[in-house]
């Protein structure tokens, strides 16, 4: 007499089910001819496999295999599936791409572009605090939250905490419409657009809801210690040298710190000096703590901005010119 089958359900909710089975479900129609023992139902982020114990067991292994493989490369093929039916996942893609920091939504791939990308890539790998300092442009906080990303992904660290100072640059924040939240929604939207570029709109509002992904005010971090947290303080120019200490001492266990900001784009009243332009000064031979400086040959945007940059830093030095001869 046979042994009555067995059924197991899995569910795929903390990936993208539907770009992970494919059109038409393409790949799961491939999976089950490499499984022909059992029986595969698919249903929304649901999979239930029916067969028996020992085939359900060892096609566990392999689909944990590929949906970490998923999550890793933010895409799966049949030539993945087979490298992972053969040796378990390691594949010459995963070797040959090292350079590539997250796979984003719709394929993206996002990486260290420019010489000093990828030195800030290399300076956070061997640092817990890195100050990433250049201006608008260079991919300072684009590279950072992918690099949190990733330590998320690789369970490095248990959550991203990214944090900037709520600073006016020119207008009122007391007369925007909405609660607190709706008025810091603006000065924390590039980190918005960073995250949603590298991780499907569900499981993000996931990491929201559960404060795996925490996106706050630089005066909400006072009184807190930070701990097994990747933790991104950005447009750290408008901190002020109290504010700074503050966040720099909330540091807990294995917690990374970045610090970016722009020196030339300092928005805080004239009476107030930032506490970033002072922290490079004080802590740069601190063991532990990297300063790494990036330029206009790192701006990726469109070609404009980096002339525009130049004939900013063109006027300021003509202007500290007149300044100096002014005061000879």
């Amino acid at each position: 007499m046979e042994d009555k089958p067995l059924e197991k359900i899995f569910s795929l909710e903390e990936i993208d089910h539907a770009r992970f089975w494919g059109l038409n479900y393409k790949l799961l129609d491939f999976v089950r001819i490499l499984f022909p023992k059992l029986k595969l139902v698919a249903r929304g982020e649901m999979l239930k496999a029916i067969g028996s114990a020992e085939d359900i067991e060892f096609f566990e292994g392999k689909l944990n295999a590929m949906m970490t493989y998923y999550e890793k490369f933010g895409r799966i093929n049949e030539n993945a599936v087979m490298q992972i039916m053969e040796n378990g996942g390691t594949t010459p893609e995963a070797e040959t791409n090292e350079e590539i920091l997250v796979h984003g939504r719709n394929g993206l791939l996002v990486k260290a572009r420019t010489p000093n990308q990828k030195i800030l890539v290399e300076a956070v790998k061997k640092n817990d605090m890195v100050f990433a300092i250049g201006p608008a442009g260079t991919g300072k906080t684009y590279t950072a939250v992918a690099l949190a990303v990733r330590a998320l992904k690789n369970k490095e660290v248990r959550r991203i905490i990214l944090t900037r100072p709520a600073v006016e640059a020119g207008e009122n924040l007391g007369f925007l419409p909405g609660d607190l939240r709706d008025k810091l929604d603006p000065y924390l939207q590039p980190l918005y657009d960073a995250l949603r570029d590298m991780i499907p709109q569900q499981k993000l509002l996931g990491y929201w809801e559960d404060s795996t992904i925490e996106i706050a005010p630089l005066a909400f971090m006072r009184g807190r210690t930070l701990d097994n947290a990747f933790v991104i303080l950005d447009e750290a120019q408008n901190a002020t040298t109290a504010q700074l200490k503050m966040f720099l001492t909330r540091m807990g266990r294995n917690a990374k710190f970045v610090i970016t900001g722009d020196i030339t784009q300092i928005d805080l009243p004239r009476h107030q000096s930032s506490g970033l332009v002072q922290a490079t000064k004080i802590l740069k031979d601190v063991e532990g703590i990297s300063i790494v400086e990036l330029d206009n040959s790192d701006v990726i945007r469109h070609r404009l901005v980096t002339r525009i940059i130049r004939a900013y830093e063109r006027n300021m030095e003509a202007s500290d010119e007149a300044q100096s001869q002014l005061q000879d």
